[in-house]
């Protein structure tokens, strides 16, 4: 992924906004999460967040890949 995204006339590597566009994403499984009680179960909350955030961006990044040419 060394693609660039051209926002009136900035690039932007292609990592970052899917990056951005994770964010809310992991915030609501983090909330959804939450409120089902899975965190009980959870040895160390800001590295599960954590880890939850990286698979999030991982499937965006790859869904994009293949749904954008």
């Amino acid at each position: 992924m060394t693609a660039e995204l051209d926002l009136y006339g900035i690039f932007l590597p292609a990592l970052l906004v899917w990056a951005v566009v994770a964010l809310p994403l992991a915030a609501l499984a983090r909330r959804l999460l939450r409120a089902a009680g899975a965190y009980r179960w959870v040895w160390h909350p800001a590295l599960f967040d954590f880890a939850l955030y990286i698979l999030i961006l991982g499937g965006t990044a790859a869904l994009a890949e293949t749904l954008l040419p």
